[in-house]
């Protein structure tokens, strides 16, 4: 059992590693292009809003820090990224920056206790549809447009391997159900976005 654990300590510290990096290639790919071609932004802002509720769950728990440490730093990349995609799609204006504001408040209030932890609790279920109707947004995206260009490979195969990697270390660290379920399903659809971006490299050319 106590390698076991070793183990896990040490994928969550893989994990923590990788996701420093994990939207980075993505990042660079639409600063090269200039272009979010076959990126859906409201694919993004589910993820993000998955993203935030699971931190917050984490968070207010008190689940061990190298379980979780992964979203907080993916928060960040993913802000950066949306602020692109939606520069680069011209829709950056009044109702974005509202929009903004209204996240960041919601966000503080769950962390500092001025909303109920019930409340998240009734959300982390959901973070389950949402993440996974994310990937599926930017599936669908890649298949209607048969363009992924703009989409990097190196991101959507460290988000499959991270997930894959949370599944082992959530188990051992408190095998909490929602969550286990939460990233196999996002194992399985990151590695779609995977296969369907590797196809979809190179569009023809009309």
């Amino acid at each position: 059992m106590a390698i076991l654990l070793l183990i896990a300590d040490i994928l969550s510290v893989i994990t923590i590693l990788l996701c420093l990096v994990l939207k980075i290639p993505q990042i660079l790919n639409v600063l090269k292009l200039k272009s979010a071609k076959g990126i859906n932004v409201y694919g993004l802002i589910l993820e993000l809003t998955s993203y935030t509720i699971m931190t917050c769950y984490n968070y207010t728990n008190k689940y061990s820090l190298l379980s979780y440490m992964e979203y907080p730093i993916i928060l960040i990349q993913q802000i950066i990224l949306i602020y692109l995609v939606v520069k680069y799609m011209d829709l950056l204006g009044q109702f974005s920056f509202v929009c903004c504001g209204l996240y960041i408040g919601i966000t503080v209030a769950f962390l500092t206790g001025l909303f109920p932890r019930r409340m998240l609790a009734f959300l982390v279920p959901l973070c389950t549809p949402v993440s996974a109707s994310s990937k599926v947004v930017q599936l669908t995206e890649i298949l209607k447009t048969k363009n992924a260009e703009s989409v990097s490979l190196l991101t959507w195969f460290l988000s499959a391997f991270t997930n894959l990697t949370r599944v082992y270390t959530v188990y051992m660290d408190s095998a909490d159900y929602t969550l286990l379920v939460n990233f196999t399903i996002s194992v399985v659809l990151s590695s779609s976005v995977l296969a369907a971006a590797a196809f979809y490299r190179h569009p023809k050319k009309d």
